[in-house]
């Protein structure tokens, strides 16, 4: 009997794996590392979101200092880096789907390093206010829109089908492993350069993420269709993921965590400041943590490959993040908040990974750019989560709004698993 052949043009670029050792689970779980192409987009991918996480914590450090912390003012600032994710990201999966993918991860990543610069010269000279960190991070949110479709659907154009999941844990590992060293550095860096300074640091790294990817060497064999216009490719992309059953389960269930569990991302360096009143290096290691745990779970799914009842898998791991939010929030203690930190990090790494996954394999190879930019509409909009309960926060406190927000998260998940059994068989 054959084995299934690998897609002709990445032939060149695949090492093989022989040997008793490539059938250790360590040899699995780096499998798609082979590829040479894939290498340089891992490589990217740890650059890129490592200078996204710094950007983070030093832009919220920078909100926190410049509106005496204010955690609505958290909030209002992932609205305007988020919001426009949701505006931009259909346009820009229409876009990856006619034009080539590795230039537009390119032209996203030139344009987010030369607003960050800006935005480090306006601090460094003094003159920043909050308006400017609002109005420039609609053009990072924009341009962050353009990137990440087309750096999830070139995966599937360089790796075959069957190995993505392997591939798409890894580079959420990239990530992840960026969510350990980025914020601590940040942190770090705040105290010896100031905000000011680190922006300049983070700049240099957008620029040197553009340049990993211009290594990367392929062609896609994707039908491209040219027919219409970008506006009805959108609309084709709509269109084709609200009549496809499976992928929209999955885009119902990609929304409930956005709207009840990607609220504390925002609201952490708050929860930090009033629960533990810890300082910016203290911050940093609380999100280390929690990158820890993150890392942990991708690269548990990256050595199990493709497991069965992915569906229930996914449920499972978004009820955990719920309820785990809900206790943490209430802790006052950093030693107790650890194991707590690094297994929200785990369970919403591993729901992110699968979702992802099982959008791409689920999805026609044409149709990849457009279903992954809908992916990052809903995860665009988690300010309709972030904005409401920043706002309790400020009446509440930060832990209560945050406990409340891992409730809900539980209670719509178990009520979407009970009314789904297609999507808790889904492999």
């Amino acid at each position: 009997m054959t084995q299934p052949t690998e897609k002709p043009n990445i032939a060149s670029g695949v090492e093989t794996n022989s040997g008793p050792a490539a059938k250790l689970k360590f040899a699995n779980m780096l499998e798609t590392l082979s590829y040479r192409d894939f290498r340089w987009v891992w490589i990217g991918s740890f650059v890129s979101f490592m200078a996204m996480n710094m950007q983070m914590i030093t832009r919220s450090w920078l909100v926190l200092r410049v509106t005496d912390d204010s955690p609505l003012a958290l909030t209002l600032v992932t609205l305007t880096f988020a919001l426009p994710m949701t505006v931009v990201a259909p346009l820009a999966g229409a876009l990856a789907d006619r034009f080539s993918r590795k230039k537009l991860i390119i032209f996203s990543q030139i344009g987010s390093g030369i607003f960050t610069l800006f935005l480090g010269t306006l601090d460094f000279i003094g003159i920043v206010n909050f308006w400017h960190i609002m109005i420039i991070g609609i053009f990072n949110g924009s341009l962050m829109a353009i990137n990440m479709p087309s750096r999830q659907a070139i995966i599937s154009d360089i790796v075959p089908d069957s190995k993505l999941m392997n591939a798409i844990s890894l580079n959420f590992s990239s990530m992840n492993l960026t969510r350990v060293a980025g914020p601590a550095l940040a942190g770090f860096l705040i105290l010896l350069l100031d905000t000011s300074g680190v922006f300049f640091v983070i700049a240099v790294i957008y620029a040197f993420a553009a340049i990993t990817i211009g290594m990367v060497h392929y062609a896609p064999d994707r039908e491209i269709k040219t027919g219409k216009n970008v506006g009805g490719d959108v609309l084709d992309g709509l269109r084709y993921v609200f009549r496809t059953p499976s992928l929209r389960g999955l885009f119902i269930m990609s929304f409930i965590p956005v709207i009840f569990g990607f609220s504390f991302m925002a609201l952490v360096p708050a929860w930090a400041r009033e629960a533990l009143a810890i300082e910016s290096d203290g911050l940093g290691i609380l999100l280390m943590l929690m990158g820890i745990g993150a890392t942990i779970g991708t690269l548990l799914l990256a050595s199990i490959g493709n497991i069965p009842r992915r569906g229930m898998v996914m449920l499972g791991a978004s009820l955990a993040w719920g309820i785990s939010l809900a206790i943490f929030a209430q802790l006052t203690s950093f030693a107790i908040a650890v194991p707590f930190l690094i297994f929200i990090g785990l369970t919403s790494s591993m729901y992110m990974s699968l979702n992802m996954t099982m959008v791409q394999t689920k999805a026609d190879p044409e149709m990849r750019g457009r279903t992954m930019s809908i992916a990052m509409m809903t995860f665009g909009m988690m300010p309709l989560s972030a904005v409401p309960f920043g706002t309790l926060a400020e009446k509440i406190g930060t832990g209560d709004s945050l406990t409340i927000s891992g409730i809900l998260l539980a209670v719509f998940t178990i009520g979407f698993a009970i009314t789904n059994k297609n999507f808790r068989k889904m492999d």
